[in-house]
């Protein structure tokens, strides 16, 4: 017997109200909709959306039949998904903000973004996530580069005053730096790494900290998320560290050289693994 088909995600399809570039490689894009009054995963400062593209050339308007179209399209014309963390949500006013990363016009979110105007349809399906800052936690230690910092500025956010910790964030340019609002106790780096095939950086900069003399869980808490070559190096400082397991919220959120698609088809190999 087959396994039953899963039930279709619902489509949100928004309109964009602005866009604002913020630097070289980020594009804010906010977007509205009467959809957005239940955006649900109000607990989680990762909140993630999944923009939905189709070929516009199909003449289609959202939503869309994802399984007819899946079984009917040629394999250049089938819908693709790009995820991306959502920097803020105002349920109230209808309104989503996405940062999006772009390098050039390769891709589909990227490109989007950047010629993005206001009056243009998105489709997104979601929300999902799973972290949140724990507010009773002794020291923080957040960890990525510019795909890291929606869910990075949203967590330093929900903070309690009294909170302790350090930021590091890593980007290739000094153009692409942004003034992130932290508790006076959380110290934010921005870490400057043009070399992009310098995947340790980012590990080096977490080995050379002055860590807490107890690592145990409930003691600190690690969110470090970001290209996967570069969390993989990470993961590895936190193990020599004997930070638990528990203790951090990690994972890579893309892979340099490959797109979304190949990307998640390798979270399931060993080269895709991030080593428990």
């Amino acid at each position: 017997m087959s396994a039953p088909a899963r039930p279709a995600r619902p489509q949100r399809v928004l309109t964009v109200a602005s866009t604002e570039r913020l630097g070289p490689h980020l594009v804010r894009i906010v977007l509205t909709g009467d959809s957005l009054a239940d955006f649900g995963a109000a607990e989680y400062t990762d909140a993630y959306v999944k923009f939905l593209f189709v070929d516009p050339g199909l003449g289609l308007e959202p939503p869309f039949d994802l399984a007819a179209l899946r079984e009917s399209l040629p394999g250049e014309q089938q819908p693709v998904t790009r995820t991306y963390t959502v920097r803020a949500v105002d349920r109230e006013a209808r309104l989503l903000t996405v940062d999006f990363v772009t390098h050039g016009d390769v891709g589909h979110a990227g490109p989007w973004a950047q010629q993005a105007k206001v009056g243009d349809v998105a489709v997104v399906m979601g929300p999902g996530g799973g972290y949140a800052p724990d507010p009773q936690a002794g020291w923080h230690l957040f960890a990525g580069d510019l795909s890291a910092v929606p869910a990075i500025a949203a967590a330093l956010e929900a903070l309690p005053a009294s909170a302790r910790g350090v930021a590091l964030v890593e980007a290739e340019l000094q153009e692409d730096v942004l003034d992130l609002a932290a508790p006076e106790g959380v110290e934010v780096r921005w870490l400057l790494n043009p070399d992009t095939s310098d995947v340790d950086h980012l590990a080096r900069a977490i080995d050379a900290l002055t860590w807490p003399d107890d690592v145990s869980e409930g003691a600190v808490q690690v969110f470090a998320h970001g290209e996967r070559e570069s969390i993989k190096a990470v993961r590895a400082v936190l193990k020599r560290r004997e930070v638990p397991r528990g203790a951090i919220s990690i994972s890579g959120y893309w892979a340099r050289g490959r797109t979304e698609d190949a990307f998640q088809a390798e979270k399931r190999t060993p080269i895709g693994k991030i080593e428990d």
